[in-house]
């Protein structure tokens, strides 16, 4: 109560905090719930919370939830078919992987409503295995407690103090516990003595010996006496086999109880009869296999599998019985009860009689007709005729083939004509009777026979008129049997299947590549030519095609494919690659009538002059096919009529070294002069006048010519090379070193090996040569000549560590891999030295020094064969580089003959080197 003294008198009270309450903010109901803190938002959905959740529920939202709502619904009625098409589909894979106890016995269950009250009383009461196992195992855990009387005498017996030891005691050896006496006790129980839970551990050892003296005979050879049995694992063995056998008779009585459940239950169920007899076979019980399964033979004779099961396991005697009862029952099987009867019969020479009789009970039997034709000699044709055309077997194709190969040419026309009536939509009998045509000489049929035989497998929609590989197939096996015009028509009349215009050449080249992998090179010539028949314009199909003949052709089809390219009047006479490997294969392989190789040769260089009088390489091939035949004047004039219309930098190089080899140095730097002021910026002319310059002894000469070739061709490494090498031969070494920064100072990455091999070859300067290497091999980790280098410059000990290091940084560099090689042949580990020569050929053809060493190897250590086959695949090879190979090959006054030849001296010039190394 409000009450305040003298409020009568004007008199107020005071107010405190608890009077007025919390002056806060009242909550609002619903607030206490909203979380808009940071914690509770996201940049792109705001506030987790609703910020209008204490508004009133109005009727427009209401509205509004009810058009949502009807939305939802919407959008779900147009997926809910096929969410439950899925859900239906994914559950039935599912249970087809995993299916529930109820769908496996589906139909076992719907089955049930036909059995009879009879059949409900005949099926047997589940066997008791398992409470029966569980009542043994609890009977060997069972413990019974002694009786009174037991411990009351084993109490008289430790009064009486026994000192001395049992006589069963002295005898087993403390084996037996001693008990009164055991056999006329009444208180002899299970533990009392343990007599009859063991016996003489000696009569077991001797008895195991024994047994092991035995199986030993028995298994030991007959004429050596020595034992096949390893002796220290076959006690080992004794007793995995001694545990398996005694598993084995579990599992066999199992399942003896689980058939025999089975045939009772279902007696015209063949597979539990077959089962029951091969487990009594195993078992080692052979009579009551066999009553096994002549019972079930009875139970189910119309099955054939529980006959020929029967047969089987009995004597040949008594199976040819029993087969003839399945044939009484079965008289339509053929199929492996025949042959069991087959071979029943053969073995009593009866063969030919059954199979006659077999075939009046089965006429249309195609495994009965083979088996009787494959006995005849003579009357082979009367069966086949008989099998084919009187009805019984129209429809086999390979009757009708087998009949068609034993006639005549006449004859097996009209056999393939009926055949193909019968059978029309079988190919092997089209491509048989093209084959016919062919092997009889009458190519000209063929591909008559197969355009006809694919209008009609197109005309009857069959598959195989669509099947490229079908057809390609079949041309392989048509070329591999020696039928190579059945194998061109086969290509040609399937080369358009599936194929559009624009595809042709892709698809056609692609194929001919992948048949000449497969070794049919006559299928892929034929794709070939249908591709020169559409692209005749086409220079790279023509070089694929006389490629082709090339290597696996013949020299007169490659003349003869030639002759169609390069005339003028023809389709590709522009494309001087035909024209060099024409030339190239009159000069080695053949010659024209009446002219020699060499003549010919020229012929066809002369019609190339005429069509590419501009093109470099044709004048170049003259030059060097008549240089090679030392027709010099020949040569000369050649290169002076290419000079003229030609004038390339290399026409004019190669005129310099014909009159350089010649030993014409006057004549030689007169050209030179004339050729450097056309093409002051080729190197190879500065290179070849500083040679000439220094083998006439002119050095002055010489040095002012590598001088204005430097200045012209700053960027030519070997140009520098020549340079510094001519100061380095005048034992001016200063100035090779001076030459040689200034050259690393514009040509930074391609001049280190030559500053290495420059310091190492100065005496006392291994270790600046060593530092130069290291410098290099970390501004160029990946150079392979680098690292070959690297290699040799290490002593002999520690070669192996630096190539490991080698392979690592460079793989597959051919200069790691033949420095490798070379290491290998050094330390006389040569089939390792042939793998890495191989590899190093074989990753880079163009390498001569590699061939050089190996050729090298086989030279001292080799066969006359491994050295004709290393020579044949580097003439095949045709190298060019290399550093020994262009020292050797490019050197003034020689003139090799050829690959060869060269390689020869490849090989002189690196073993002179090596004995001088030793």
């Amino acid at each position: 109560m409000d009450v305040c003294a003298g409020l009568g008198r004007g008199a107020t009270g005071f107010t405190t905090r608890s009077d007025i309450g919390f002056g806060g903010k009242d909550d609002v109901a619903g607030e206490k719930e909203e979380d808009l803190g940071d914690s509770n938002y996201n940049e792109f959905y705001g506030y987790g919370g609703a910020l209008f959740s204490d508004t009133p529920y109005e009727q427009d939202d209401q509205e509004a939830d009810a058009v949502w709502d009807a939305v939802d619904q919407r959008m779900d009625g147009r997926r809910k078919e096929r969410r439950e098409a899925r859900e239906k589909e994914e559950l039935r894979k599912y249970r087809a992987k995993l299916p529930t106890l109820h769908s496996q016995f589906a139909d076992i269950k719907r089955d049930l409503q036909s059995l009879s009250r009879e059949d409900w009383v005949s099926i047997p009461d589940a066997n008791d295995i398992s409470h029966k196992k569980r009542r043994v195992d609890t009977m060997k855990d069972r413990f019974m407690p002694a009786p009174d009387s037991l411990l009351a005498q084993a109490q008289a017996e430790q009064a009486g103090s026994h000192n001395e030891l049992d006589t069963r005691q002295q005898v087993l050896g403390g084996i037996t516990t001693v008990s009164g006496d055991a056999d006329s006790s009444p208180f002899y129980f299970i533990g009392s003595s343990t007599q009859s839970q063991f016996t003489d551990l000696n009569k077991v050892g001797e008895g195991r010996n024994t047994y092991l003296q035995l199986k030993l005979d028995r298994v030991s050879d007959s004429v050596s006496g020595q034992t096949v049995v390893d002796p220290k694992g076959y006690l080992t063995d004794l007793n995995s086999q001694i545990r398996n056998q005694a598993a084995d008779v579990a599992d066999i009585k199992q399942a003896r109880l689980l058939l025999k459940s089975a045939i009772t239950s279902n007696p015209k169920h063949a597979p539990a009869w077959i089962a029951a007899s091969r487990l009594e076979v195993i078992a080692g019980k052979v009579s009551q296999a066999r009553n096994l399964i002549m019972q079930g033979c009875e139970a189910v004779p119309l099955n054939e599998d529980i006959w020929l099961e029967a047969a089987s396991i009995h004597p040949p005697e008594q199976a040819k019985k029993i087969i003839a009862q399945a044939v009484h029952h079965l008289p339509t099987k053929v199929s492996r009860s025949t042959n069991l009867l087959t071979l029943i019969a053969y073995s009593s020479g009866l063969i030919r009689r059954v199979l006659r009789r077999a075939l009046e009970l089965i006429p249309d039997s195609e495994r009965l007709w083979k088996a009787a034709v494959e006995l005849e000699d003579k009357e082979t044709r009367v069966l086949l005729t008989r099998a084919v055309e009187d009805g019984c077997c129209p429809l086999s194709v390979d009757l009708w083939l087998a009949l068609a190969r034993l006639e005549e040419y006449q004859e097996a026309r009209k056999v393939l004509n009926n055949a193909r009536k019968k059978v029309p939509s079988e190919p092997q009998i089209w491509f048989t009777a093209a084959k016919l045509e062919e092997a009889n000489g009458n190519g000209q049929n063929v591909p008559k026979i197969l355009e006809r035989a694919m209008r009609q497998f197109a005309d009857m929609k069959l598959k195989v008129s669509d099947d490229r590989d079908f057809w390609q197939q079949e041309a392989e096996k048509a070329e591999k049997g020696g039928y190579p015009v059945v194998a061109e028509g086969l290509i040609k009349v399937s080369a358009d299947v599936n194929v559009l215009p624009h595809e042709r050449r892709r698809v056609w080249e692609a194929e001919a590549e992948a048949l000449l992998e497969r070794g049919a090179v006559h299928c892929a010539r034929t794709l070939y030519s249908s591709l020169l028949q559409y692209f005749n314009t086409k220079k790279k199909i023509w070089m694929a095609a006389a490629n082709l003949e090339k290597k696996h052709g013949t020299p007169e089809a490659l003349d003869q494919l030639l002759k169609k390219a390069l005339p003028a009047t023809t389709f590709c006479p522009k494309a001087w690659p035909l024209w060099l490997m024409g030339a190239k294969e009159k000069w080695s392989l053949m010659a024209l009538p009446g002219l020699t190789g060499c003549a010919g040769a020229r012929v066809i260089l002369g019609e190339a002059f005429k069509i590419n009088p501009d093109n470099e390489e044709i004048w170049l091939a003259a030059v060097k096919l008549e240089n090679d035949n030392n027709e010099i004047q020949r040569a000369r004039t050649l290169l002076e009529k290419a000079r003229m219309q030609a004038g390339t930098e290399r026409v004019w190089m190669k005129s310099v070294m014909l009159e350089r080899d010649q030993g014409n140095m006057e004549a030689a730097c007169e050209l030179l002069t004339q050729a450097l002021e056309k093409y002051p910026t080729f190197a190879k002319l500065w290179m070849i006048l500083i040679q000439i310059k220094q083998s006439m002894g002119l050095p002055d000469e010489a040095r002012d010519a590598y001088l204005q070739g430097t200045s012209k061709c700053p960027s030519s490494v070997a140009l520098w090379i020549v340079a510094v090498h001519f100061e380095r031969d005048s034992n001016q070494l200063t100035k090779a070193r001076s030459l040689l920064e200034k050259a690393r100072l514009k040509n930074p990455k391609h001049l280190w090996l030559e500053t290495i091999r420059m310091e190492a070859a100065l005496p006392d300067n291994r270790k600046l040569a060593a530092t130069r290497l290291a410098q290099a091999l970390q501004e160029c980790p990946n150079s392979g000549i680098l690292w070959s280098e690297a290699i040799l410059m290490e002593p002999r000990q520690q070669r192996k560590a630096k190539s490991v290091d080698a392979i690592k940084h460079c793989e597959n560099d051919t200069f790691v891999i033949c420095t490798i090689a070379r290491l290998f042949h050094a330390d006389r580990k040569l089939e390792k030295a042939r793998t890495w020569f191989n590899r190093a050929c074989t990753l880079n053809p163009d390498f001569g020094d590699a061939w050089a060493h190996w050729f090298r190897l086989e030279q001292q250590h080799g066969t006359d064969e491994t050295r004709a086959e290393v020579i044949r695949r580097c003439k095949d090879a045709n190298p060019r580089h290399g550093e020994v190979w262009q020292r050797v090959s490019k050197a003034a006054g020689k003139n090799f003959a050829d690959v060869g030849e060269k390689l020869m001296a490849v090989v002189q010039s690196i073993t002179e080197k090596a004995s001088l190394t030793n």
